[in-house]
């Protein structure tokens, strides 16, 4: 059984992740389809005699397989293209956070707050309680508010880094010197995690993320606690 889990994606945390998946799916569906029939034809060629005295031209049977190969990238390209849009587009975020990537933590930064910034590091194991996770857990959550369109900027101040958060649906470079922006929106409270998605040197298995999504209430008394 964890097998299985372990080659499914994570549980949709985001609208956009929500698409992603129903997109995987339909574009698995397609690919089953296409086996099939190759199993089909594969074994029909295998029971049969190799030939045919009266087949002089196949001009009906070139026309379905050129046509049916496009057909088929016609429905797999027409939702890929949207998808495509609606990860670039932006709705008014109501919240900015910048992310910074360093050797080998995260610097978060609340652009819309004064002074509210923090590093997240990797908890160490000798600080593990029975809820945390291996490889994952980190000191300093990031506290987002669900039910919010957010805006992510994303940059790095040494060298290649990846936010990548797959439950949410994203995954961002980050680059020293340039700034990349992404959008989310978390569906229900709860904890994501995630990690550098970029070979970024020794301890790039180490810098972790861990984002908490909160009702609006909680995320504004944990503003105030800041």
């Amino acid at each position: 059984m964890s097998t299985w889990g372990n080659m499914m994606l994570q549980d949709a945390n985001s609208p956009l992740m929500e698409q992603l998946t129903m997109f995987h799916d339909h574009t698995i569906m397609i690919l089953m389809m296409i086996t099939i029939l190759v199993m089909y034809i594969i074994s029909s060629m295998l029971n049969n005699k190799y030939i045919n005295r009266f087949l002089l031209e196949g001009q009906t049977i070139e026309l379905i397989w050129t046509m049916m190969p496009a057909i088929t990238l016609v429905f797999i390209a027409l939702p890929s293209l949207r998808l495509l849009y609606m990860i670039d587009e932006m709705y008014s975020p109501m919240l900015t956070l910048k992310v910074i990537g360093h050797q080998w933590y995260w610097s978060y930064e609340y652009s819309d707050f004064n002074n509210i910034e923090f590093d997240s590091y990797m908890k160490p194991q000798s600080e593990f309680e029975a809820s945390d996770m291996r490889l994952l857990d980190v000191d300093n959550r990031t506290i987002l508010p669900m039910n919010n369109q957010i805006r992510v900027l994303i940059t790095a101040a040494d060298v290649l880094h990846s936010w990548a958060v797959p439950s949410m649906g994203i995954k961002i470079d980050a680059v020293p010197g340039r700034l990349n922006q992404g959008a989310m929106m978390i569906n229900r409270p709860g904890i994501m995690y995630g990690q550098c998605s970029e070979i970024c040197g020794a301890n790039h298995s180490f810098m972790p993320i861990m984002l908490e999504g909160v009702p609006m209430n909680k995320f504004i008394h944990w503003l105030k606690s800041m």
